[in-house]
């Protein structure tokens, strides 16, 4: 991959990260029921979405590197490539199950981070069909791009109030 292409597809996944990160912080968090005390997801129930959304990004961002790594266009590339986007898929359609009624943008229990579901639900298939038409700098591009941002969100879910971050560190 060239490198400005690299250098470029990670600050555009960077400021649109931040954007919709401020966006959700300020207009209605991160889809989830305030609490006097700011802790959000303390108390919440992990529900079958929840888990299967952990579980699949967890294994996403795992085999990543993996990928990005290992020799590209042989068969387990192939292979792993199709694995991976097959987890972001799910990653991203259990997101949509992951909100909380009545706050978030506008009471619809969604909040400005769930545009990440339709960014990747848009991208994977894009990243895909560019791979298969020999696009291969446009799917190496959009395919590191679309990690950068599962790893950028994913960073987020550990930030104090936010379930995960009760979960491992109790904050």
């Amino acid at each position: 991959m060239n490198r400005s292409t690299l250098i470029l597809t990670a600050v555009i996944t960077i400021v649109v990260t931040m954007v919709i990160t401020l966006l959700s912080v300020t207009h209605g968090g991160f889809a989830s029921g305030e609490s006097e005390a700011g802790s959000a997801f303390i108390g919440q129930k992990v529900t079958t979405p929840i888990l299967i959304h952990l579980v699949t990004a967890g294994a996403a961002a795992l085999l990543g590197p993996v990928i990005l790594v290992r020799r590209k266009g042989n068969k387990v590339h192939k292979l792993l490539g199709r694995l991976w986007a097959v987890l972001m898929i799910v990653t991203a359609i259990s997101s949509a199950f992951i909100y909380s009624p009545g706050t978030g943008v506008g009471g619809t229990g969604y909040s400005f981070i769930h545009i990440f579901t339709i960014w990747t639900l848009i991208n994977v298939p894009l990243g895909v069909w560019a791979a298969r038409t020999k696009r291969i700098r446009i799917h190496r591009g959009m395919m590191a791009g679309l990690y950068v941002g599962l790893l950028i969100a994913g960073g987020f879910t550990f930030i104090p109030g936010r379930l995960l971050g009760h979960l491992v560190f109790g904050w």
